[in-house]
């Protein structure tokens, strides 16, 4: 003989509620453990050199390029931190106008000055100190412009000529030159 088939009215399982808890609990507490893991891997590959030191010793800085080509490291303009990012183009060192102030930059005199968006009109300065890695510059010629928005500086050839480059797939390693 067959059992009797089950009747709908018998009690449900106490523990079902439980396990279905249980299950997203899990299910959110996996992607959680992926947000963070991938979050890291994403911001290491987007801005790999954010972990140097300015005044680090030695008397080299190896930095790596990141997701769009670019080398972007921290530094320091009298005393105070900023983002630098590597341009062999630029003729001075560029800050960004608006952070004049906050750097303790003068605007000198007005110039003209040839970006990669045009003619510009820009305003001369002077930098008491530069750093960044081992690096240190004093009285290093640098324009402040207004056409620039982010928080960015552009480290050019005024302060880039007291360094010697050597690239090996996306690693640069910067010295500083002989006889400077």
């Amino acid at each position: 003989m067959n059992p009797p088939p089950p009747s709908d009215t018998a009690s449900p399982n106490p523990h079902r509620r439980l396990g279905r808890g249980m299950a997203w609990a899990a299910s959110l507490a996996t992607l959680a453990v992926f947000y963070v893991y991938f979050d890291g891997a994403l911001a290491l590959r987007n801005d790999p050199n954010r972990a140097l030191e300015v005044g680090a010793s030695g008397g080299s800085l190896s930095l790596k390029r990141d997701r769009q080509g670019h080398y972007v490291f921290p530094g320091a303009i009298n005393g105070q931190p900023v983002v630098l990012l590597l341009d062999t183009g630029a003729t001075l060192v560029t800050v960004p106008a608006h952070l004049a102030d906050e750097l303790g930059l003068e605007p000198g005199a007005t110039q003209r000055s040839q970006t990669a968006n045009g003619v510009l009109l820009t305003r001369a300065t002077r930098l008491d100190t530069l750093a960044f890695g081992p690096f240190r510059f004093h009285g290093v010629a640098a324009s402040l412009n207004p056409g620039m928005s982010g928080g960015q500086v552009l480290l050019g050839m005024s302060a880039l000529k007291h360094l010697e480059f050597t690239q090996r797939g996306d690693t640069l390693v910067l010295t500083a030159a002989e006889g400077i």
